[in-house]
């Protein structure tokens, strides 16, 4: 898909349904004298719901849906008969899909499973009818409730993608390469740095009719916590995966230096990201020969588990997929 769809942000004003009005009617038959109040409530108003697919991937489809109305109930009518609710509004969104007040950015709620929903705003009750304000003392009320009025908010809805494996690194690391070969997505790969410019998912099979999910992670760069490059657009897509594989090429200067300035800018923008489980994978090691990979093993200093790899080649992809899996279990 191109990435000018992937849209991961939209903000948009919520009204809800006003509650029909009660009926403040009173009964009038030919055989029936004094007959009372026989007024029905009203409708309750729609509501704006929230709900999970599957399908979706992107906010794209609201992008220019700024007003969400939802609509008004029916008021009551006589011989007790209530008005008819008004139709809910149906929001469906992508799974990882966070709601928050727009002016307060205080989160409403969120959604991580298919065709789970929640109530973003609700629709204003129905009035009661005068049936319900009789008593012994006073058998003709004349008068019924009002509907409640619908409520009215803006709203922001921010996407972060869901996966099983982030994959970390700076522009030009192997990530989209690695992606395209593990699994069928087929992100744009090009020998120029922020060829990726939007989150790719692809689905990862696994031994056994098994299978994970990869998110490659546009690139990093040193400052992106303060905006540099692709800013922090980026980074809370990382928040939401179990596992963070960092990809560094064996062609780099300095294997370390790279690792802890990649881990740094992630503790600036969230320092919970430092309790996710970290791989490290050292792409491009097609251009080494064994006695050049065991100099840099005593040069590299992570405290983390790694593996020589080559998409390309397709040297310890299957290795890698192992050792995802069972740090995934």
């Amino acid at each position: 898909m191109a990435s000018s769809n992937f849209i991961d942000y939209v903000k948009f004003c919520a009204r809800s349904g006003k509650g029909g009005a009660g009926s403040a009617h009173l009964r009038r038959e030919k055989f029936v004298p004094k007959g009372g109040p026989d007024g029905g409530d009203g409708g309750r108003g729609g509501h704006i719901i929230l709900r999970g697919n599957a399908q979706h991937w992107t906010l794209l489809h609201l992008k220019y849906q700024k007003h969400v109305i939802a609509e008004r109930g029916e008021n009551g009518g006589a011989s007790r008969k209530t008005g008819a609710q008004g139709e809910d509004v149906i929001l469906e969104v992508p799974l990882g899909t966070l709601a928050k007040h727009a002016e307060t950015g205080e989160v409403v709620g969120e959604i991580t499973e298919d065709r789970q929903q929640f109530i973003l705003l609700e629709g204003g009750r129905g009035g009661l009818g005068n049936e319900h304000f009789k008593t012994p003392t006073f058998q003709t009320p004349r008068y019924a409730q009002p509907g409640e009025p619908g409520k009215e908010e803006w709203f922001i809805l921010e996407l972060k993608v869901l996966a099983d494996v982030g994959l970390i690194g700076f522009p030009n690391a192997g990530k989209s390469t690695l992606l395209s070969v593990i699994s069928a997505a087929r992100p744009e790969i090009a020998d120029y740095p922020f060829t990726t410019l939007t989150p790719n998912l692809g689905v990862v099979e696994y031994r056994q009719f098994q299978s994970f999910v990869v998110a490659d992670i546009p690139g990093i760069i040193e400052g992106a916590a303060e905006g540099k490059g692709l800013g922090t657009r980026f980074l809370r897509h990382i928040e939401r995966n179990s596992i963070l594989l960092f990809m560094i090429p064996a062609d780099s200067a300095d294997i370390n230096k790279e690792y802890d300035t990649l881990l740094n800018e992630l503790e600036r923008y969230n320092p919970e990201m430092l309790d996710k489980k970290r791989l490290l994978a050292i792409t491009k090691s097609d251009l080494l020969d064994k006695e050049l990979m065991e100099e840099m093993r005593k040069e590299i200093q992570v405290d983390i588990p790694y593996l020589f790899i080559s998409a390309v080649a397709q040297k310890n992809i299957t290795q890698l997929k192992d050792m995802l899996w069972q740090t995934l279990q």
